[in-house]
């Protein structure tokens, strides 16, 4: 008899504990899920604050529901940027950009590496579908760029832009929600100009490491020698390179905004860096194209209040 009364009583409390357990492993599980994610974001924040300023403060004026998937994006094209410059053998910096190709794969297949960015990424593709064939664009032309030498011509360099910087912003207009060939073409027009500024802008720092990547061809038609770059020459041969390579870029922006009364103004934030592009060619213009002229390198405090500025207008 005692023991037919004990059982429920013994069942009850066994249950209770099981369910208590359970709720508390729960808890613990959402909770270091929770911290694990406001880490991986963190890294993100961190990584294009110190590395892409621009490209940070840019982020941070897109709409709330794109701006982590934005960072994210971001941080990926930083990590992919800086293992150039980060590794002293071809071999290991080819391993890398290995890497990030298996990553890409295991993040369409729901399985991301444990790593920050990776984390991001694949949170990323999943709340917004992104296209893998950008990512990976990124990464293939990145590894050519592995090579270490000048651009034959400018157009080799505006294909590089394409495949890089390009191919960021058409992963930036996914996030946003945006599928339009007109402003496709915006973002090739704007990407290959980021592409060509980026380098005019490195110029003075690569050239101090007796590295020169400007294109060939236009060197070549005004006599200017690598030597002169590296030795920081500021004669009217090296600041004509830099005028045709600076005009270019000046072209491909009058083009991309060409498209903007056929634009979604939900496409305008994706495009915000024309701000930053436009300043650096108004500066270069200003100093008669010496690309070695101290100002150039340093930052221009109006730029967040500019980039706020034009996302409250709406424009690009």
């Amino acid at each position: 008899m005692f023991g037919v009364s004990l059982t429920p009583k013994k069942d009850i409390a066994t249950r209770y504990l099981y369910s208590t357990t359970y709720e508390v492993k729960c808890l613990r599980a959402s909770t270091n899920s929770t911290a694990e994610s406001q880490h991986n974001e963190k890294y993100c924040i961190d990584i294009v604050r110190s590395r892409d300023y621009d490209g940070f403060v840019s982020s941070l004026l897109l709409p709330e529901d794109a701006r982590r998937s934005s960072l994210a994006l971001r941080a990926f094209n930083v990590e992919l940027a800086q293992v150039k410059d980060s590794v002293s053998q071809k071999t290991i910096g080819l391993m890398r950009m290995q890497f990030w190709k298996t990553t890409v794969e295991e993040i369409y297949r729901d399985d991301p590496p444990v790593q920050p960015v990776s984390a991001e990424l694949w949170r990323a593709v999943r709340k917004h579908y992104l296209t893998k064939r950008w990512m990976l664009r990124i990464i293939s032309e990145r590894e050519k760029d592995m090579e270490d030498r000048a651009y034959r011509n400018l157009q080799e360099l505006e294909t590089y832009s394409e495949n890089t910087q390009a191919s960021l912003l058409y992963l930036l207009l996914e996030s946003l929600g945006v599928k339009d060939v007109h402003a496709d073409h915006a973002a090739s027009h704007i990407g290959k100009a980021q592409g060509i500024v980026t380098c005019l802008r490195a110029t003075p720092y690569n050239s101090s490491r007796r590295k020169v990547y400007l294109p060939m061809d236009i060197c070549m038609l005004h006599r200017a020698s690598q030597e002169d770059f590296i030795r920081g020459s500021r004669e009217q041969n090296v600041r004509d390179v830099v005028y045709d390579i600076a005009s270019q870029a000046h072209v491909h922006l009058q083009h991309a905004r060409s498209f903007s009364k056929n634009i979604p103004a939900s496409a305008f934030p994706a495009f915000l860096q024309t701000v930053v592009l436009e300043d650096y060619l108004q500066k270069v213009r200003q100093v008669d194209f010496d690309v070695f002229h101290p100002s150039l390198q340093k930052r221009n405090p109006l730029i967040p209040i500019q980039l706020y500025i034009r996302s409250w207008k709406k424009t690009y």
